[in-house]
């Protein structure tokens, strides 16, 4: 018999294919890790020795290349929580910024529906006044009207939650979600 028809690995790819999904637990894994066996037999199909196991050499390149795999995860895993734990060492507070925009998003909420659909298709999905006009379904000015509104609306409400909190004010004005006239 010659070597190349006993390096006949299609039969043997249901049971790698068992053994797989018997490690990983999921198929779409062991579809992958069965993949990767292929790969690399083939590429190493000169080391095999046509006197051994060609099913027992299959299985130990998959159980070998899965203790591989499972190892790089953990590693990966221990890297990625340390570097979170180090990213967490340095994060600046964001309970101010927290706090205002839920004053944000409940003085939005108070808008009329008019007002806060434009501010919404002009602020949040970044539409030109033409654009968010004709998705409501009115002329340009009136749009704008809109949204002079909704701008002194929070700019109001805005004012009125500086007197309470003067850091609050100071987050208000960094953040600047509510554009200005000048995008038309």
């Amino acid at each position: 018999m010659s070597k190349s028809a006993r390096f006949d690995v299609v039969g043997h790819l249901p049971a790698l294919h068992r053994y797989a999904l018997a490690l990983t637990r999921h198929r779409a894994d062991a579809d992958d890790l069965v993949h990767d066996v292929l790969v690399l037999a083939y590429e190493r199909r000169a080391s095999f020795r046509p006197e051994s196991n060609l099913r027992l050499w299959l299985f130990a390149i998959l159980h070998n290349r899965f203790i591989d795999d499972a190892r790089a995860h953990s590693v990966r895993a221990a890297h990625a929580t340390r570097e979170a734990q180090t990213r967490e060492d340095v994060v600046e507070p964001v309970q101010e910024q927290g706090v205002w925009l839920g004053q944000v998003r409940r003085a939005v909420e108070e808008l009329p529906e008019d007002q806060r659909a434009a501010l919404h298709l002009v602020a949040v999905e970044g539409m030109s006044y033409t654009q968010a006009a004709e998705v409501l379904g009115v002329p340009a000015g009136t749009l704008m009207s809109r949204l002079a509104r909704a701008r002194m609306a929070l700019r109001t409400m805005g004012e009125a939650g500086e007197s309470a909190g003067a850091e609050t004010g100071r987050a208000q004005r960094r953040l600047k979600l509510v554009r200005g006239a000048d995008d038309i």
